[in-house]
Protein backbone atom coordinates (compact mmCIF):
# COMPACT_ATOMS: atom_id res chain seq x y z
CA UNK A 1 0.00 0.00 0.00
CA UNK A 2 0.55 3.44 -0.22
CA UNK A 3 1.75 5.03 3.00
CA UNK A 4 -0.88 7.55 4.23
CA UNK A 5 1.33 10.69 4.86
CA UNK A 6 3.29 11.76 2.19
CA UNK A 7 5.38 13.27 4.34
CA UNK A 8 8.47 12.37 4.77
CA UNK A 9 9.00 13.30 8.44
CA UNK A 10 6.42 10.63 9.27
CA UNK A 11 7.18 7.70 7.13
CA UNK A 12 7.51 4.09 8.59
CA UNK A 13 10.96 4.75 8.59
CA UNK A 14 10.54 7.43 11.39
CA UNK A 15 9.61 4.69 13.48
CA UNK A 16 10.65 1.84 15.07
CA UNK A 17 9.35 -1.82 15.45
CA UNK A 18 10.65 -4.61 17.93
CA UNK A 19 9.07 -8.20 18.05
CA UNK A 20 8.41 -9.25 21.48
CA UNK A 21 10.37 -12.87 21.30
CA UNK A 22 8.98 -13.09 25.04
CA UNK A 23 5.82 -13.12 24.59
CA UNK A 24 3.84 -16.15 26.48
CA UNK A 25 0.59 -17.97 24.75
CA UNK A 26 -2.21 -19.23 26.65
CA UNK A 27 -4.43 -19.34 29.75
CA UNK A 28 -3.51 -15.61 31.51
CA UNK A 29 -1.14 -16.68 34.23
CA UNK A 30 -2.80 -17.32 38.01
CA UNK A 31 0.61 -15.32 39.19
CA UNK A 32 -1.14 -11.64 37.36
CA UNK A 33 -4.58 -12.36 39.04
CA UNK A 34 -2.97 -10.48 42.54
CA UNK A 35 -2.18 -7.52 39.87
CA UNK A 36 -5.16 -7.54 37.69
CA UNK A 37 -8.02 -9.70 37.54
CA UNK A 38 -11.52 -9.71 36.21
CA UNK A 39 -12.72 -10.13 39.69
CA UNK A 40 -10.74 -6.55 40.43
CA UNK A 41 -12.72 -5.33 37.31
CA UNK A 42 -16.09 -6.41 38.72
CA UNK A 43 -15.32 -4.26 41.69
CA UNK A 44 -14.06 -1.15 39.89
CA UNK A 45 -17.48 -1.24 37.44
CA UNK A 46 -19.77 -1.42 40.76
CA UNK A 47 -18.37 1.54 41.98
CA UNK A 48 -17.43 3.77 39.06
CA UNK A 49 -20.77 2.97 37.18
CA UNK A 50 -21.80 5.05 40.27
CA UNK A 51 -20.81 7.92 39.93
CA UNK A 52 -22.89 11.03 38.15
CA UNK A 53 -22.19 11.15 34.71
CA UNK A 54 -21.35 7.92 34.37
CA UNK A 55 -21.90 6.45 30.17
CA UNK A 56 -19.95 4.18 28.36
CA UNK A 57 -17.80 6.50 25.96
CA UNK A 58 -18.24 6.31 21.87
CA UNK A 59 -16.39 3.50 19.55
CA UNK A 60 -16.18 4.87 16.33
CA UNK A 61 -15.44 2.90 13.32
CA UNK A 62 -12.87 4.17 11.09
CA UNK A 63 -14.22 2.27 7.93
CA UNK A 64 -12.65 4.64 5.01
CA UNK A 65 -9.08 4.22 6.88
CA UNK A 66 -9.50 0.71 7.48
CA UNK A 67 -9.79 0.33 3.72
CA UNK A 68 -7.34 2.58 3.20
CA UNK A 69 -4.59 0.39 5.21
CA UNK A 70 -6.03 -2.95 4.15
CA UNK A 71 -7.80 -4.69 7.21
CA UNK A 72 -11.46 -5.22 7.97
CA UNK A 73 -12.31 -2.96 10.73
CA UNK A 74 -10.83 0.07 12.80
CA UNK A 75 -12.56 1.03 15.88
CA UNK A 76 -11.74 3.65 17.86
CA UNK A 77 -12.74 4.27 22.00
CA UNK A 78 -12.94 7.92 21.99
CA UNK A 79 -12.16 8.91 25.86
CA UNK A 80 -12.49 12.22 25.24
CA UNK A 81 -15.83 12.92 26.68
CA UNK A 82 -15.48 11.04 30.19
CA UNK A 83 -16.50 11.92 33.14
CA UNK A 84 -16.13 15.48 31.48
CA UNK A 85 -12.27 15.39 32.45
CA UNK A 86 -10.91 14.53 29.07
CA UNK A 87 -9.57 11.24 28.74
CA UNK A 88 -9.62 7.57 29.92
CA UNK A 89 -7.73 8.98 33.15
CA UNK A 90 -10.75 9.65 35.00
CA UNK A 91 -11.27 5.79 35.56
CA UNK A 92 -8.06 5.13 37.38
CA UNK A 93 -6.97 7.95 39.60
CA UNK A 94 -10.84 8.83 41.00
CA UNK A 95 -11.14 5.09 41.74
CA UNK A 96 -7.49 5.04 43.19
CA UNK A 97 -8.37 7.72 45.61
CA UNK A 98 -12.18 6.41 46.58
CA UNK A 99 -10.41 2.85 47.28
CA UNK A 100 -7.71 4.82 49.83
CA UNK A 101 -9.94 6.72 51.45
CA UNK A 102 -11.92 3.52 51.82
CA UNK A 103 -9.19 1.80 53.59
CA UNK A 104 -8.27 4.71 55.92
CA UNK A 105 -11.62 5.42 57.17
CA UNK A 106 -12.13 2.03 57.89
CA UNK A 107 -8.60 2.14 59.55
CA UNK A 108 -9.75 5.28 61.46
CA UNK A 109 -13.05 3.87 62.39
CA UNK A 110 -13.57 0.23 62.18
CA UNK A 111 -15.45 0.20 59.12
CA UNK A 112 -16.90 2.64 56.50
CA UNK A 113 -20.50 2.49 54.89
CA UNK A 114 -18.28 2.31 51.26
CA UNK A 115 -21.61 3.41 49.42
CA UNK A 116 -21.83 6.48 51.09
CA UNK A 117 -18.72 7.41 50.29
CA UNK A 118 -19.00 7.15 46.53
CA UNK A 119 -21.93 9.11 46.72
CA UNK A 120 -20.00 11.77 48.40
CA UNK A 121 -22.10 11.49 51.72
CA UNK A 122 -18.51 11.07 53.80
CA UNK A 123 -16.95 14.45 53.07
CA UNK A 124 -16.44 15.51 56.61
CA UNK A 125 -14.22 12.46 57.53
CA UNK A 126 -12.41 12.47 54.43
CA UNK A 127 -11.37 16.15 54.64
CA UNK A 128 -8.56 15.58 57.26
CA UNK A 129 -7.07 12.83 53.92
CA UNK A 130 -4.57 14.47 52.02
CA UNK A 131 -3.73 13.04 48.28
CA UNK A 132 -1.08 13.75 45.78
CA UNK A 133 0.67 12.45 42.93
CA UNK A 134 2.72 13.35 39.72
CA UNK A 135 1.14 13.89 36.51
CA UNK A 136 2.34 15.25 33.17
CA UNK A 137 -1.65 16.46 33.12
CA UNK A 138 -4.33 14.05 32.99
CA UNK A 139 -4.04 11.84 35.94
CA UNK A 140 -3.38 14.81 38.32
CA UNK A 141 -6.92 15.72 36.59
CA UNK A 142 -8.34 12.41 37.74
CA UNK A 143 -7.05 12.69 41.30
CA UNK A 144 -8.33 16.18 41.92
CA UNK A 145 -11.62 15.40 40.87
CA UNK A 146 -11.84 12.10 42.91
CA UNK A 147 -10.40 14.16 45.78
CA UNK A 148 -13.04 16.88 45.28
CA UNK A 149 -16.03 14.01 44.23
CA UNK A 150 -15.02 11.97 47.97
CA UNK A 151 -14.24 15.06 50.19
CA UNK A 152 -10.50 14.65 50.57
CA UNK A 153 -7.62 17.48 49.94
CA UNK A 154 -5.51 17.04 47.08
CA UNK A 155 -1.94 18.50 45.92
CA UNK A 156 -1.04 17.66 42.69
CA UNK A 157 2.86 17.85 41.24
CA UNK A 158 4.04 18.91 37.92
CA UNK A 159 7.25 19.35 35.95
CA UNK A 160 8.62 22.17 34.69
CA UNK A 161 7.35 21.54 30.83
CA UNK A 162 3.45 20.48 31.70
CA UNK A 163 1.48 23.40 30.16
CA UNK A 164 -0.33 25.70 32.35
CA UNK A 165 -3.32 25.27 30.20
CA UNK A 166 -3.05 21.94 32.11
CA UNK A 167 -2.18 22.85 35.41
CA UNK A 168 -5.30 25.23 35.70
CA UNK A 169 -7.76 22.70 34.65
CA UNK A 170 -6.39 20.47 37.94
CA UNK A 171 -6.76 24.15 39.71
CA UNK A 172 -10.27 24.11 38.68
CA UNK A 173 -10.92 20.93 40.59
CA UNK A 174 -10.00 22.76 43.79
CA UNK A 175 -6.51 21.11 44.29
CA UNK A 176 -3.51 22.78 45.18
CA UNK A 177 -0.49 22.85 41.90
CA UNK A 178 3.20 22.04 42.87
CA UNK A 179 5.55 23.15 40.14
CA UNK A 180 8.77 20.91 40.18
CA UNK A 181 11.93 20.82 38.57
CA UNK A 182 13.22 18.10 35.94
CA UNK A 183 11.28 15.71 34.09
CA UNK A 184 8.37 13.62 35.32
CA UNK A 185 10.31 10.86 36.77
CA UNK A 186 11.59 13.63 38.85
CA UNK A 187 8.37 15.20 39.92
CA UNK A 188 7.17 11.56 40.86
CA UNK A 189 10.41 11.25 43.45
CA UNK A 190 9.39 14.89 44.80
CA UNK A 191 5.70 13.92 45.34
CA UNK A 192 6.84 11.03 47.44
CA UNK A 193 9.48 13.12 49.66
CA UNK A 194 7.05 15.60 50.27
CA UNK A 195 3.94 13.18 50.98
CA UNK A 196 6.25 11.23 53.40
CA UNK A 197 7.68 14.28 55.08
CA UNK A 198 3.87 15.44 55.37
CA UNK A 199 1.73 12.09 55.80
CA UNK A 200 -0.01 12.47 52.57
CA UNK A 201 -1.36 10.04 50.71
CA UNK A 202 0.89 8.84 47.13
CA UNK A 203 -1.69 8.33 44.66
CA UNK A 204 0.50 7.80 41.90
CA UNK A 205 -0.35 6.11 38.12
CA UNK A 206 3.28 4.26 38.31
CA UNK A 207 4.76 1.77 40.79
CA UNK A 208 8.43 1.67 42.08
CA UNK A 209 9.85 -0.77 44.84
CA UNK A 210 7.95 -0.71 48.04
CA UNK A 211 4.75 1.58 46.53
CA UNK A 212 2.37 -1.08 44.26
CA UNK A 213 -0.73 -1.44 45.84
CA UNK A 214 -2.33 1.68 44.70
CA UNK A 215 -1.30 2.00 41.42
CA UNK A 216 -3.16 -1.67 41.02
CA UNK A 217 -6.09 0.09 41.93
CA UNK A 218 -5.07 2.71 38.94
CA UNK A 219 -4.90 -0.10 36.36
CA UNK A 220 -8.00 -1.53 37.84
CA UNK A 221 -10.03 1.27 36.95
CA UNK A 222 -9.42 1.12 33.34
CA UNK A 223 -10.77 -2.32 32.72
CA UNK A 224 -13.86 -0.52 32.47
CA UNK A 225 -13.00 0.90 29.27
CA UNK A 226 -11.89 -2.15 27.81
CA UNK A 227 -15.25 -4.11 28.69
CA UNK A 228 -17.25 -1.31 27.50
CA UNK A 229 -14.99 -1.62 24.16
CA UNK A 230 -15.53 -5.60 23.94
CA UNK A 231 -19.58 -5.36 24.57
CA UNK A 232 -19.66 -2.54 21.93
CA UNK A 233 -18.03 -5.01 19.21
CA UNK A 234 -19.49 -7.81 17.08
CA UNK A 235 -16.80 -9.61 16.92
CA UNK A 236 -13.17 -9.76 19.14
CA UNK A 237 -10.43 -7.79 18.09
CA UNK A 238 -7.64 -9.41 16.39
CA UNK A 239 -5.10 -6.53 17.21
CA UNK A 240 -5.20 -3.89 19.26
CA UNK A 241 -2.25 -0.80 19.39
CA UNK A 242 -1.98 1.02 22.50
CA UNK A 243 0.27 4.17 24.05
CA UNK A 244 2.95 2.98 26.41
CA UNK A 245 3.87 5.63 28.54
CA UNK A 246 4.95 3.81 32.15
CA UNK A 247 2.67 0.75 31.23
CA UNK A 248 -0.04 1.13 32.95
CA UNK A 249 -2.52 1.09 30.23
CA UNK A 250 -1.29 -1.12 28.38
CA UNK A 251 -0.70 -3.56 31.08
CA UNK A 252 -4.78 -3.12 32.21
CA UNK A 253 -5.51 -3.80 28.77
CA UNK A 254 -3.17 -7.29 28.32
CA UNK A 255 -4.54 -8.31 31.49
CA UNK A 256 -8.53 -8.27 30.89
CA UNK A 257 -7.62 -9.09 27.16
CA UNK A 258 -5.90 -11.74 28.46
CA UNK A 259 -8.12 -13.44 30.75
CA UNK A 260 -11.15 -13.01 28.96
CA UNK A 261 -9.62 -14.79 25.83
CA UNK A 262 -6.71 -16.81 26.78
CA UNK A 263 -4.71 -18.26 24.13
CA UNK A 264 -7.01 -16.36 21.76
CA UNK A 265 -6.51 -13.15 22.96
CA UNK A 266 -5.53 -10.24 20.38
CA UNK A 267 -1.89 -9.08 19.10
CA UNK A 268 -1.27 -6.09 21.45
CA UNK A 269 1.69 -3.43 19.90
CA UNK A 270 2.64 -0.83 22.62
CA UNK A 271 3.66 2.49 20.74
CA UNK A 272 5.61 4.78 22.61
CA UNK A 273 7.45 8.62 21.61
CA UNK A 274 10.44 7.86 20.40
CA UNK A 275 11.91 10.08 22.95
CA UNK A 276 10.29 8.50 25.69
CA UNK A 277 10.61 4.92 24.80
CA UNK A 278 11.14 3.77 28.07
CA UNK A 279 8.88 -0.20 27.10
CA UNK A 280 10.78 -0.53 24.02
CA UNK A 281 14.37 0.08 25.60
CA UNK A 282 13.00 -2.83 28.53
CA UNK A 283 12.26 -4.85 25.54
CA UNK A 284 15.19 -4.70 24.42
CA UNK A 285 16.98 -5.20 27.76
CA UNK A 286 15.06 -7.87 28.43
CA UNK A 287 14.32 -6.15 31.69
CA UNK A 288 12.97 -2.64 33.64
CA UNK A 289 15.39 -0.13 31.74
CA UNK A 290 14.67 3.67 32.09
CA UNK A 291 15.71 6.10 29.59
CA UNK A 292 17.64 9.48 30.45
CA UNK A 293 16.87 13.30 29.80
CA UNK A 294 14.36 16.04 29.41
CA UNK A 295 11.66 13.38 27.67
CA UNK A 296 10.54 16.26 25.40
CA UNK A 297 8.20 14.76 23.63
CA UNK A 298 4.70 16.17 22.08
CA UNK A 299 2.59 13.08 23.38
CA UNK A 300 3.16 14.40 26.77
CA UNK A 301 1.20 11.67 28.36
CA UNK A 302 3.90 9.24 27.66
CA UNK A 303 6.69 11.78 28.70
CA UNK A 304 7.92 9.10 31.37
CA UNK A 305 11.60 7.97 31.30
CA UNK A 306 10.80 4.44 34.09
CA UNK A 307 8.67 1.68 33.84
CA UNK A 308 5.73 1.13 36.33
CA UNK A 309 7.29 -2.23 38.22
CA UNK A 310 3.63 -3.88 38.21
CA UNK A 311 3.15 -3.31 34.56
CA UNK A 312 6.01 -4.52 32.96
CA UNK A 313 5.70 -8.26 33.93
CA UNK A 314 2.49 -7.77 31.85
CA UNK A 315 3.77 -5.77 29.06
CA UNK A 316 6.89 -8.64 29.29
CA UNK A 317 4.69 -11.43 28.97
CA UNK A 318 2.02 -10.75 26.85
CA UNK A 319 2.68 -7.70 24.42
CA UNK A 320 3.67 -9.11 20.43
CA UNK A 321 5.19 -6.12 19.90
CA UNK A 322 6.65 -2.74 20.86
CA UNK A 323 7.06 0.61 18.82
CA UNK A 324 8.57 3.81 18.44
CA UNK A 325 6.83 7.08 16.54
CA UNK A 326 7.87 10.45 16.19
CA UNK A 327 6.06 13.44 17.23
CA UNK A 328 4.95 14.26 13.68
CA UNK A 329 3.14 11.08 13.29
CA UNK A 330 1.12 11.95 16.54
CA UNK A 331 0.59 15.35 15.16
CA UNK A 332 -0.28 14.13 11.41
CA UNK A 333 -3.09 11.76 13.09
CA UNK A 334 -4.55 14.58 15.17
CA UNK A 335 -4.67 15.94 11.68
CA UNK A 336 -6.38 13.18 10.25
CA UNK A 337 -8.81 12.43 12.56
CA UNK A 338 -9.88 16.10 12.94
CA UNK A 339 -10.44 16.32 9.50
CA UNK A 340 -13.14 13.16 8.84
CA UNK A 341 -11.19 11.12 6.31
CA UNK A 342 -10.45 8.77 8.59
CA UNK A 343 -14.41 7.53 8.29
CA UNK A 344 -15.44 9.60 11.69
CA UNK A 345 -14.76 12.81 12.49
CA UNK A 346 -12.80 13.12 16.58
CA UNK A 347 -11.12 15.15 18.33
CA UNK A 348 -8.01 13.34 19.40
CA UNK A 349 -5.04 14.68 21.63
CA UNK A 350 -1.82 14.52 20.64
CA UNK A 351 -1.24 10.78 23.55
CA UNK A 352 -4.28 9.45 22.70
CA UNK A 353 -3.93 8.98 18.78
CA UNK A 354 -0.53 7.39 19.49
CA UNK A 355 -1.83 3.82 19.14
CA UNK A 356 -3.73 4.75 15.92
CA UNK A 357 -0.32 6.28 14.33
CA UNK A 358 1.61 3.05 15.30
CA UNK A 359 -1.30 1.44 13.04
CA UNK A 360 -0.64 3.13 10.22
CA UNK A 361 2.62 2.74 10.52
CA UNK A 362 2.62 -0.38 10.72
CA UNK A 363 0.67 -1.08 7.89
CA UNK A 364 2.82 0.84 6.28
CA UNK A 365 5.92 -1.97 6.55
CA UNK A 366 5.26 -5.33 4.84
CA UNK A 367 7.67 -6.93 6.91
CA UNK A 368 5.85 -5.77 10.45
CA UNK A 369 2.39 -6.42 8.60
CA UNK A 370 3.74 -10.08 8.27
CA UNK A 371 4.93 -10.19 11.99
CA UNK A 372 2.16 -9.00 13.38
CA UNK A 373 -0.57 -10.97 10.77
CA UNK A 374 -1.84 -7.94 9.84
CA UNK A 375 -4.06 -8.97 6.82
CA UNK A 376 -6.86 -8.18 5.06
CA UNK A 377 -9.14 -9.83 7.78
CA UNK A 378 -7.56 -8.25 10.50
CA UNK A 379 -10.11 -6.22 13.53
CA UNK A 380 -7.90 -3.73 15.13
CA UNK A 381 -9.20 -1.90 18.22
CA UNK A 382 -7.27 1.58 19.29
CA UNK A 383 -7.58 3.13 22.90
CA UNK A 384 -8.13 7.27 21.86
CA UNK A 385 -7.20 7.64 25.39
CA UNK A 386 -7.79 11.61 25.49
CA UNK A 387 -9.84 14.35 23.72
CA UNK A 388 -8.11 18.24 23.72
CA UNK A 389 -6.87 18.27 27.11
CA UNK A 390 -4.77 21.17 26.44
CA UNK A 391 -7.36 22.78 24.15
CA UNK A 392 -4.81 25.89 23.01
CA UNK A 393 -2.01 23.48 21.63
CA UNK A 394 -4.69 21.00 20.38
CA UNK A 395 -5.94 24.72 18.63
CA UNK A 396 -2.52 25.07 17.49
CA UNK A 397 -1.56 21.75 15.98
CA UNK A 398 -5.22 21.20 13.99
CA UNK A 399 -5.82 24.64 12.76
CA UNK A 400 -9.03 24.41 14.60
CA UNK A 401 -10.56 24.36 17.79
CA UNK A 402 -11.78 20.94 19.65
CA UNK A 403 -15.31 22.85 19.67
CA UNK A 404 -14.98 23.70 15.95
CA UNK A 405 -14.03 20.40 14.93
CA UNK A 406 -16.66 18.44 16.85
CA UNK A 407 -19.53 21.58 15.53
CA UNK A 408 -18.51 20.17 12.07
CA UNK A 409 -18.83 16.22 13.21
Amino acid sequence: MTYLFPNPAVSPAKAAFLVNAARKKGPYPEAFKATLSHAGYVRAAKVISSWPGYAPTPLASLSTLAERLGVAAVHYKDEGGRFGLGSFKALGGAYAVFRLLAAELRRRDGSVDEAALAAGRLKEAARTVTVCCATDGNHGRSVAWGARMFGARAVIFLHASVSEGRAEAIRRYGAEVVRTSGNYDDSVREADRIAAANGWFVVSDTSYPGYTDVPRDVMQGYAVMVAEALGALDAPPSHVFIQGGVGGLAAAIIAHLWEAYGADMPAIVVVEPDKAACLYESARAGKPTAVAGDLDTVMAGMACGEPSLIAWPLLASGASAFMTIADQAALATMQLLASGAAGATIVGGESGVAGLAGLIAAAGQPDWRQALGLDSASRVLLFGSEGDTDPDLYARIVGRTGDAVRAGA
